[in-house]
């Protein structure tokens, strides 16, 4: 593997931290919403295709599972791209990511102010909504500047108040379900299979944040492995019991617009909508906090690693941060949310993950033969040769099939802005 230069960062990340930044990671504003669309097309059987469709996912977070038990860098997805097939997948595959996770930040830091509008007037309005998106890109900006430390308890913070409700609204719910709706017994059919799996995975995308932070983890080699995938089985089942209770409780004819506020309400009146409406603003929040420690680190590991100017790999003379980045990536989200440019992008941010999913499927082989024989000997292994890793690339390769062309031509446009950057680096040797 290339020789790096020796980590910088303070490894104030443990095994907690690590399952904070998973969870986070894929649990946004999504599991509020989407129950009921995929319900419209997959009825009672909602719950089991959500189980099922995890499954299947669980051969690509199985991959970056083994990828992250060699490195113990900062980079993640960066690192094995570049290790495997050169600099330039390397800062290709950073490039996608980090818009990816930015402009995602961004909408979603304009959706955590619709929610917060809907629950208290005051907060209604343009004035407020901009009040509320500046304070809190700022706010998180600020916290990751003065210690990853300081992130992570962000996040735990969020990860409490959001996953709270959504336990109890499951165990108030489970009174509701009956044998027939827990094992349907009629033939169910689901409608428009291909764009009903595209929607639920999304609910399971966000995983490979953990892998950025590995120069920041406590013995990562062996933490983020073992948490990935826990982490990712803990919510698969989640994810199961909260449609399994939304199918139970939604009458069918109301699927298409209810959300699990409506369970909520159902359950426990208005004080239980008002329950979920607060934890969809920290199941939010958390997912911010997650990108904004994460997301940062992408454009750090590529400064460190030579594909950017050294101006980006700063680090902050007290706090051990990568300052720099931090503020970037805050000035960027907060221009996008502010002005709603992000809006194309944030449709091809999809299309780019699972791009760069690919690419690092398809490092494991080199990335595994390159390898030390005591990191090898070390790793956490898959079973059954590259069976896992050609399950998971073959998946991702379906679910791009089902994306529009308008996504397509975004991605392309953004590596060729990306692509064009690099070379100019490169060729004026500001990288260096």
């Amino acid at each position: 593997m290339t020789k790096r230069s020796g980590n910088r960062l303070r490894r104030d990340i443990g095994s907690y931290g690590a399952a904070f930044l998973v969870l986070n990671g894929l649990i946004g504003a999504g599991i509020f919403a989407l129950p009921g669309k995929v319900a419209v097309n997959a009825g009672l059987l909602s719950p089991w295709l959500f189980l099922a469709v995890g499954a299947l996912f669980l051969s690509v977070v199985l991959v970056f599972a083994e990828l992250a038990s060699y490195y113990e860098e900062t980079g993640g997805p960066v690192l094995y791209a570049s290790d495997a097939f050169g600099p330039l997948a390397g800062f290709g595959t950073g490039w996608l990511l980090f818009l990816s996770r930015t402009t995602a930040f961004a909408a979603n830091a304009t959706v955590m102010a619709s929610y917060l509008g809907s629950l208290f007037d005051v907060l209604a309005g343009d004035a407020p909504r901009l009040i509320i998106i500046i304070t809190v890109i700022l706010g998180l900006t600020w916290a990751n500047i003065l210690g990853v430390r300081d992130g992570v308890r962000a996040m735990g913070v969020f990860t409490l108040l959001k996953a709270a409700p959504l336990i109890v609204l499951v165990l108030l719910g489970l009174q509701a379900v009956s044998g027939s709706t827990f094992l349907p017994s009629a033939e169910l059919m689901v409608d428009d299979l291909g764009s009903t799996t595209l929607l639920m995975i999304y609910a399971f995308v966000g995983f490979e944040t953990v892998g950025v932070t590995a120069g920041e983890t406590s013995q990562p080699r062996r933490t983020l492995p073992r948490v990935l995938v826990a982490t990712v089985l803990a919510i698969g089942v989640l994810y199961f019991f909260i449609v399994l209770v939304f199918v139970s409780v939604i009458d069918p004819a109301d699927y298409a617009n209810a959300t699990l506020v409506d369970v909520g309400r159902a359950l426990a009146g208005g004080v239980g909508a008002f329950a979920i409406t607060l934890a969809a603003v920290f199941s939010i929040g958390g997912n911010l906090a997650g990108s904004m420690l994460a997301a940062p680190r992408l454009i750090y590991s590529l400064a460190e690693n030579q594909q950017l100017p050294t101006w980006f790999a700063h680090v902050h003379p007290r706090y051990a941060t990568p300052d720099r980045c931090i503020v970037i990536m805050g000035a960027l989200a907060l221009g996008l949310a502010l002005t709603g440019s992000f809006v194309k992008l944030a449709i091809a941010s999809s299309v780019a993950r699972l791009l760069s999913y690919m690419i690092c499927i398809a490092s494991l082989p080199a990335i595994r033969s390159n390898a030390s024989e005591t990191v090898r000997h070390s790793a956490y292994r898959l079973k059954g040769g590259y069976l896992i890793p050609v399950l998971g690339f073959l998946i991702c390769i379906w679910l791009l099939m089902q994306s529009k062309a308008e996504s397509w031509i975004a991605v392309s446009i953004l590596l060729l802005i990306g692509f064009a950057f690099y070379a100019f680096e490169k060729r004026f040797g500001l990288a260096r």
